[in-house]
């Protein structure tokens, strides 16, 4: 739900939304946006601007993109700048702040996402394009910690959007309840290692929901900025989850994106790890027919997750870097990583363990974004021995 909005005309901005929603195939044209919405967007804009907000979209969204886009909409969903801005507007401690309520957001408010785009992804600029697939060999990289002194496990994941739906802020409560259909027969044709078991949200035994959870495969509800954002709406439904008989390939269903495609198994070895979920990903791609633009490459519902949509990450014991926390962030911004909590965003770190993946998802393929982040914390494992030994 948009938390910021007055119950009556969230109902209303939301309702409308949904209604377009079941109607996608059909061109609606732009709508006009309702005066209660704009009064909201520029009490909300006034606010973020006095804030000390530290967010790109404060950043980025000047006082003259905002009159500018600020009447636009989607056409074929009568998305508004509030759909996409609604979550930095709630929460001003936001790193970004932004999301896209449809795939045709990223043209329609082009003004903004643009340069948010751009300086998240490393000068990802209006005028470059994401390189065509090309996935690679995970043999190609070593085990980065073979003795296992340092790396707990290691994921690999990415997000896919399903043609023809646009993003939770549009989806109706039958829409994802197609999605889910579509997903669920999709994981349910797999083979081999990757044959497993779907099983919805929706009437799920609460002391297995909690186990799933504590132990890193489920996503929860409750994300203050995902909320804000609209990707709570209906909640459960249409939302779950595809494991494996190993429990080291998972698919989440409608968490933030369509689907998160995740492999993960303990110790370094990310080679391995990206190859299970590559042959996941073109498995159900074959089911499937995902959106790609020629330019943005794969649409996510976070502009963070464009591109290659790819996340590497290990969890991680450097003890000795992280008592220098800004000479770790150096290294990190060296090495292009981001470090995070033991649960991933908007977490803390439990035990010393810390998640530290790649940061730039776009501009490179999705077998250079791998050696990035292989070599990044090669990287970091020598300088914790450096420092231990100093």
């Amino acid at each position: 739900m948009l938390l910021h909005l007055k119950p009556r005309l969230e109902l209303q901005l939301l309702g409308r939304c949904t209604q377009l929603a079941i109607n996608r195939h059909a061109s609606k044209g732009g709508g006009k946006v309702d005066k209660e919405v704009l009064a909201q967007m520029e009490e909300g804009f006034k606010k973020l601007a006095e804030s000390k907000s530290k967010s790109l979209l404060k950043k980025h969204l000047t006082k003259e993109i905002f009159e500018k886009l600020k009447t636009k909409t989607t056409p074929s969903f009568n998305s508004t700048l509030l759909h996409c801005i609604s979550s930095g507007l709630c929460n001003h401690d936001s790193g970004v702040g932004l999301y896209a309520p449809d795939p045709e957001a990223y043209k329609v408010f082009a003004d903004l996402f643009d340069p948010v785009i751009e300086e998240y992804h490393k000068n990802f600029k209006k005028t470059d394009k994401q390189p065509a697939t090309s996935f690679g060999k995970g043999a190609d990289f070593e085990n980065l910690d073979p003795d296992g002194h340092f790396i707990v496990s290691t994921r690999v994941r990415c997000g896919r959007a399903v043609k023809g739906f646009p993003f939770n802020p549009c989806l109706s409560e039958n829409d994802y309840a197609e999605l889910e259909s579509k997903i669920c027969g999709a994981v349910s044709s797999l083979t081999g290692e990757h044959k497993g078991t779907y099983m919805p949200l929706t009437g799920m035994d609460k002391s297995l929901q909690t186990k799933l959870i504590d132990d890193h495969y489920l996503f929860k509800e409750g994300d203050r900025f995902l909320a804000a954002a609209g990707a709570s709406r209906f909640w459960p439904a249409g939302r779950g989850i595809f494991l494996n008989k190993a429990k080291n390939f998972l698919v989440w269903c409608n968490e933030e994106d369509h689907i998160r495609i995740i492999s993960m198994e303990k110790g370094g070895d990310l080679g391995k790890v990206y190859d299970r979920m590559v042959c996941g990903v073109e498995a159900l791609g074959k089911q499937l027919q995902f959106h790609r633009d020629e330019r943005l490459g794969y649409l996510t519902f976070c502009p963070t997750n464009l591109g290659t949509s790819i996340r590497a990450s290990v969890h991680i014991k450097l003890p000795n870097l992280m008592c220098e926390p800004e000479e770790m962030k150096k290294l990190a911004d060296k090495f292009r990583l981001q470090i995070r909590g033991t649960s991933g965003e908007h977490s803390e770190a439990k035990g010393g363990v810390h998640d530290i993946s790649n940061q730039r998802r776009m501009g490179l393929t999705e077998y250079e974004i791998i050696k990035e982040m292989h070599d990044g914390i090669k990287g970091l494992i020598e300088a914790e021995c450096k420092a231990k030994s100093s």
